[in-house]
């Protein structure tokens, strides 16, 4: 019998979805396989979950997921259609649902998402859109799979690039920021070891409170920043740094690479 859902690449990003969706109740047997060239992921993943059909090749199935590198997408998508396959979620980068559908069968459904790596532990957030075939149905269909490692937003196409400039590359400003700040406290005296306890609890602390209340990033900036203070003194130099611009720069220059790749 077909799987209900074919993961094409069992990477970090595959296998993450793997886990997320058998950790949500999905049957290993009768609704999830796995498929991978490399014989090393086949082995971990098999023995991560017993039971788990894991193949070395595309095999039909009714629905799939897409996470195989940009310049194998399409010829892995025409195997795919060969195979059966009429619906598909795309987490490669920067190839258009118009493209993606082009190596199907006319009528196939594409739904495209770019997803985090903090979807590794169940904590990632993805932008999706729906191709020119795609309807409520499939959309609801494309958020369930992603919801099982985080959450997901629902926008136009023409913005997945901008998503990928800001939420898709943007853990690693995050762990940047935090390389820096630590050795920023191992140079006032700090070790090592408590400076990342320091970081890595004050990322997360400043993460919940944007999360849990609703104040704006620059309203919970500012109830920080007394006048003359330290949190003064420091803001003063990021900004005198031009941080704040290097950040929009960076979200750009990642955006514009993410419609490079498309091309």
């Amino acid at each position: 019998m077909a799987p209900k859902l074919l993961m094409v690449g069992g990477g970090k990003m595959g296998s993450a979805l793997v886990a997320g969706l058998l950790a949500a109740g999905w049957a290993p047997v009768e609704e999830l396989a796995v498929c991978d060239p490399d014989p090393t992921l086949r082995e971990v993943l098999s023995a991560a979950h017993p039971g788990l059909t894991v193949v070395d090749g595309p095999i039909p199935a009714h629905d799939a997921v897409l996470a195989v590198k940009p310049e194998l997408a399409e010829s892995v998508l025409r195997t795919l259609a060969a195979g059966g396959v009429r619906r598909v979620l795309s987490i490669v980068a920067g190839l258009s649902s118009a493209r993606l559908e082009a190596a199907l069968e006319p009528g196939s459904v594409v739904v495209r998402a770019m997803p985090n790596t903090p979807s590794l532990i169940g904590a990632g957030v993805a932008g999706m859109s729906g191709g020119s075939s795609a309807t409520s149905a499939d959309l609801d269909w494309a958020e369930g799979v992603l919801a099982a490692v985080g959450t997901v937003v629902r926008l136009p196409e023409h913005h997945l690039d901008a998503v990928t400039g800001v939420s898709g590359s943007g853990p690693a400003y995050m762990f940047l920021v935090a390389e820096a700040m630590i050795d920023g406290g191992v140079a006032a005296g700090l070790t090592r070891d408590v400076s990342r306890q320091l970081v890595v609890g004050t990322m997360l602390g400043s993460a919940r409170m944007m999360s849990e209340t609703d104040q704006e990033p620059a309203e919970l900036r500012a109830a920080v920043t007394s006048p003359g203070g330290t949190t003064a003194a420091a803001v003063r130099t990021l900004e005198f740094k031009a941080v704040r611009s290097a950040f929009i720069e960076a979200v750009a220059a990642a955006t514009e690479r993410s419609k490079q790749l498309g091309r």
